[in-house]
């Protein structure tokens, strides 16, 4: 166990396309898609305390159980027995937009994983730690190994893909979140033929493995794009500037666009970010990380 402060990078992620299979009997959907983290980054550290809370430097983000940093906390002091009745002080810098597509939350309740297995000196092995994860969010398990991943059942079932050439993106995101839940509720997904999800996930699979997404696409985004006619917009405009693919974030908001190199993405961002002022426009690019713990204390 360690007194020291610690830190977690945690990284948001983008879909490489996304198929909505069905509606499961628990509510949530059966989906197949293609996880990629990028090097847009949450920051947050930890140190012991007498009980677990949370600071963060954007008011508008919950400090309480809503969080899932907290929920991450607390599941794992549930069951681990090395873990009651410990305390943590954690205190996250948020980069990364609420309600963007881009699993920022996901990411930090991964990072709050690892900070805690340090803080603490549990020692958990990855098959313990995914447990945990899984049974917080559909996408946290993702987070603790990164990179580029299949995700199937609800995205918490992972198969780790070859990571691939650095790409360069542009992401958009408007001023206003979208709902997960209400942009799969107006998804109005038809019953498939069983074998569908097989075919859906071989078909991301041969793209991720070719690093050819330009056939690439996300179901949500006729729904999404219903909602907010305005990332419909902003989707036509990155296709304009050269994208490829250019696609919906997850559930939204966010919408981003894959480049050649820098050049073409500099450019394209800042002819965007005039066409959209309210929106915030920010070149990323993919990376191999997912959330890691740093023991130097600031960084």
């Amino acid at each position: 166990m360690t007194a020291a402060p610690l830190a977690a990078r945690c990284p948001a992620k983008i879909n490489l396309g996304l198929a909505v299979l069905g509606r499961r009997a628990d509510g949530y959907h059966d989906i197949a898609t293609v996880f990629q983290t990028i090097d847009l980054e949450d920051r947050l550290s930890a140190i012991t305390a007498s009980e677990l809370t949370l600071s963060c430097d954007d008011p508008s983000v919950p400090r309480d159980e809503r969080n899932l940093v907290l929920r991450a906390a607390l599941s794992l002091r549930d069951r681990v027995q090395g873990a009651r009745g410990r305390g943590a002080a954690f205190a996250l810098e948020k980069r990364i937009p609420a309600g963007a597509g881009l699993g920022g939350g996901s990411s930090d309740a991964a990072g709050a994983l690892l900070l805690l297995d340090a803080l603490w000196g549990l020692g958990l092995g990855e098959s313990a730690l995914r447990e945990i994860a899984a049974s917080i969010g559909s996408d946290v398990a993702f987070f603790l190994a990164g990179g580029r991943a299949l995700g199937e059942g609800r995205g918490e079932i992972l198969t780790a893909l070859a990571p691939g050439p650095e790409r360069l993106l542009v992401i958009g995101t408007p001023p206003e979140p979208l709902s997960t839940a209400a942009v799969y509720a107006s998804h109005a997904a038809t019953l498939t033929p069983p074998d569908r999800g097989v075919t859906v996930s071989r078909f991301l699979v041969k793209l991720a493995e070719g690093n050819d997404f330009a056939r690439a696409e996300n179901d949500l985004e006729r729904a999404a794009f219903a909602m907010r006619p305005e990332l419909v917009a902003f989707k036509s405009a990155l296709s304009r500037e050269g994208a490829e693919p250019a696609l919906l974030c997850g559930s939204g908001s966010s919408v981003f666009g894959m480049f050649a190199g820098a050049a073409e993405a500099g450019e394209a961002a800042r002819r965007l970010a005039v066409g959209f002022p309210d929106w915030a426009v920010r070149v990323a690019r993919t990376t191999p990380h997912g959330a890691r713990v740093t023991f130097e204390a600031g960084s």
